[in-house]
């Protein structure tokens, strides 16, 4: 592998991952199924979060880029009928929405599952010697039609009974037998077939080669990255590092991905078609599973800004909140707010705002503006701080 390559500043290099993130372009006055499918297809995927304390995660990569835009497009999109399907729910960087079209190059991952070799250890029995009780599941699917885990577990005794249950299905799930028909208001997934989701055309397409598979992975990667260390290209759908290497060899060797030195910088790459604007103007908030920052160590090289999500920290101990999200300005994240929707009075409550001691002094005004903004896509009447 070459050792440096292109030099690039940190500044430039900010600026091609927001570009390639779809940040600096003007939102769209009106947002329809074609702005929210370009924009699914630009990141590769929307990573799924059970966390509603604003609103589910997954939703707001879209709001982040296009604004206000209707949420059903993204529940028809996920889990409408088998029409209007564009997306699938599958284990890429954690769970994920992605377009249809990344279904063959997923495949080797659910052979793997399907034999025992990936997925979490507590599912791999049943690839073997538990197998013929997840194929009763699957089995019990086929008969009845779309079930949730809660299905199984109305009519077993015990909790212990219906963990099992459920890690039959995720395995059965991550083995690609089954996948999300739909989620219930809980937000519970209800499994299916996947013969009967999948639309037969994508169903259809051929499976390439695990190391193809691998490299249209990476390429797809470092298109929605712009710049990236051969560790982030890997981490965007949790490739093993051999596996990376390899991809990132050839793709080096074939001319799509262009080595590149930034200061303070891992070994980077461009990707050719990257764009390198001079100036980035935009205005969002950001999802902590934004592909944009879901990285740490990325997001201090490119903003020098320290974050971790709390959620998990006890109160007391929290630095800045529960459910934060950063406040990206122009082409650096200046701002942070602990956020949550009281869905109860129509208020989007702001816990708390911290400013970064280099925000520029508009950072308050803009702030204010996106947050009225947000308050408007949630449908919530007023902001309240404290």
């Amino acid at each position: 592998m070459p050792p440096s390559g292109e030099q690039i500043s940190v500044p430039q290099a900010r600026r091609i991952a927001l570009a390639a993130q779809g940040f600096g372009t003007a939102r769209p006055a009106a947002i329809h199924h074609g702005h929210l499918r370009r924009t699914v297809e630009r990141l590769g995927l929307h990573q799924i979060d059970s966390v509603n304390v604003l609103t589910r995660a997954h939703y707001l990569p879209a709001f982040s880029r296009l604004g206000t835009y209707d949420p059903a497009l993204l529940d028809r999109a996920a889990w409408g009928r088998r029409s209007e399907r564009r997306l699938f729910e599958y284990w890429a960087h954690e769970a994920s929405l992605l377009p249809l079209a990344t279904h063959p190059l997923l495949r080797w991952r659910m052979a793997r599952g399907d034999r025992g070799e990936a997925g979490y250890s507590g599912m791999r029995i049943f690839a073997g010697e538990r197998r013929a009780e997840a194929m009763a599941v699957l089995d019990r699917i086929r008969q009845e039609g779309p079930l949730a885990a809660s299905d199984f577990e109305s009519s077993r005794t015990g909790w212990w009974e219906w963990s099992d249950s459920k890690r039959m299905l995720e395995w059965l799930f991550y083995a690609g037998h089954i996948t999300t028909a739909t989620r219930r208001r809980s937000f519970e997934r209800v499994y299916d077939l996947t013969e009967r989701v999948i639309p037969p055309t994508i169903l259809a397409l051929p499976t390439p080669p695990e190391g193809e598979a691998h490299r249209l992975l990476i390429e797809q990667s470092a298109r929605a990255l712009g710049i990236a260390t051969a560790g982030e290209l890997r981490d965007y759908f949790r490739l093993a590092p051999q596996e990376a290497q390899v991809a990132i060899a050839a793709l080096v060797e074939a001319g799509v991905l262009i080595p590149a030195s930034v200061q303070g910088w891992p070994q980077a790459f461009l990707h050719r078609e990257a764009r390198r604007p001079r100036r980035i103007e935009a205005q969002a908030l950001l999802a902590p599973f934004d592909p944009l920052i879901w990285e740490r160590a990325r997001t201090e090289r490119l903003f020098g800004f320290r974050y971790r999500i709390e959620i998990y920290v006890p109160a007391q101990k929290r630095q800045h909140g529960y459910y934060v999200l950063p406040f990206l300005f122009g082409d650096r994240l200046v701002a942070r707010v602990d956020l949550k929707a009281d869905r109860k009075t129509s208020r989007l409550l702001v816990h708390a705002t911290h400013h970064e001691p280099d925000a520029p002094s508009e950072t308050g005004e803009a702030l204010q503006a996106e947050l009225a903004s947000l308050a408007r896509w949630l449908g919530l009447a007023e902001i309240s701080s404290g």
